[in-house]
């Protein structure tokens, strides 16, 4: 049985709205949300034509969206139009905020975006997070947004929500971390650890990474497999332009496909993972370097420099993830392969003998392979778009300021 797709899960409300009077309303109100989001500044006129309301039913709607502090009037159209110009509406760059969180084996990072998309405010905390407590951890993440949440509120901004990535696998409540094995956490509910006053899910950072690159990428086709890495690695599967999540929300952990069944064990509880062979400390290690504060910058330096072992470290991680990639690619037929998070700054020396055993391995033409521009920044930047679409979709569900 093919498992469902599901779009992210936002943390204000995206869920289905009804076929009644009001959800008729709610769907409107998303339908001018977005049509002002993707193309304006626009009239009430240029909106009406373009999701085919009438100008009156969308002047009602507008009012409602800037009495809530979502749109707002940015004066005359330009002058050149025949008739009567109408007021341009736009976005509002003062109103709610998506706030998303990362939550790294050696960082910390929470950053608030607008609903124009750009972000207002960011707070990073570097912290060898293994081991430690969720309590503990999530302590810290609260402050990093209390920081960010009180500089936003500075400007007119409040927080619609917020979103966590986490490098484990997360339950499909959208909360509960069940294993996040380079953590050391099992079975976490984080609802219970952080503010309760903020609309709140919680993902797998690649499929945040992968969001981020639909979203914000350039020219990013609607099917590809988005590969990131820290100490590990994760995938997201975007089919259609959605995630396909698996029965159990688990769908994407590349990072523990073994592609030697003999190789060395897993913090998973396997061997031979790939994650053993083209994760950061594992090329570390294959290179002969000691653990570093920001390990893909020696890595990239080193290679850059032409240092042999490096450079065969690297090799090797791009062997190792070019037969892990097999499968997917020859199982899912993707448009594209997008490396992303630390992958991205270390693609010039991986994309050779990746690519190579892509096309050796690939029952069909070899899958494009290409790097994010995001980078590392995917996973926290997805994670507040995702609030921030969750705005879009529901604008009559957004919280209040507080």
């Amino acid at each position: 049985m093919t498992a469902p797709l599901h779009e992210a899960r936002p943390a204000a409300p995206g869920r289905a709205l009804p076929d009644t009077q009001q959800g008729m309303r709610r769907r409107n109100l998303a339908r001018v949300m977005h049509t002002v989001s993707a193309e304006g500044p626009l009239s009430r006129a240029a909106v009406a034509s373009r999701i085919g309301l009438t100008r009156a039913a969308v002047s009602t709607l507008v009012d409602e969206l800037i009495r809530s502090g979502l749109l707002e009037e940015l004066g005359p159209e330009r002058p050149g139009r025949v008739g009567r110009p109408g007021s341009a509406l736009a976005v509002s760059g003062r109103g709610p905020a998506g706030i998303g969180a990362e939550i790294g084996v050696d960082h910390l990072a929470v950053c608030a975006v607008d609903l124009r998309g750009q972000v207002r405010a960011r707070a990073v905390r570097q912290a060898d997070n293994r081991d430690r407590s969720p309590e503990d951890v999530t302590a810290d993440v609260t402050d990093l947004v209390r920081q960010v949440v009180a500089e936003i509120e500075g400007e007119g901004l409040w927080p619609a929500g917020l979103a966590v990535a986490v490098p484990g696998l997360v339950a499909r409540d959208g909360r509960t971390v069940v294993h996040a094995p380079n953590l050391g956490w099992h079975d976490t509910d984080l609802g219970t650890l952080l503010p309760a006053h903020l609309p709140l899910t919680v993902d797998n950072e690649a499929n945040f990474g992968g969001l981020a690159e639909l979203w914000l990428g350039e020219a990013a086709p609607h099917d590809f497999l988005h590969v990131s890495a820290e100490i590990g690695i994760g995938a997201a599967v975007v089919v259609d332009g959605r995630l396909l999540r698996g029965t159990r929300g688990f769908a994407g952990e590349l990072g523990h496909v073994p592609v030697r069944p003999d190789g060395p064990p897993c913090a998973c509880g396997g061997q031979g993972c790939l994650e053993q062979y083209a994760g950061e400390e594992a090329v570390l290690r294959a290179a002969g370097l000691a653990s570093a504060g920001n390990r893909v910058e020696v890595l990239a330096d080193r290679a850059a420099e032409g240092e042999e072992t490096v450079r065969r470290a690297l090799h090797d991680a791009g062997v190792a993830l070019g037969i892990a990639l097999t499968g997917a690619v020859n199982l899912l037929d993707p448009e594209m392969v997008v490396l992303g998070g630390a992958l991205a700054g270390l693609a010039p020396w991986l994309l050779p003998s990746l690519r190579a055993e892509l096309a050796r391995r690939t029952a069909g033409p070899a899958c494009p392979v290409s790097v994010s521009r995001l980078g590392s920044e995917g996973p926290l930047l997805g994670a507040a778009h995702s609030v921030v679409r969750g705005v879009l979709d529901d604008p009559a569900a957004v919280p209040a300021p507080v």
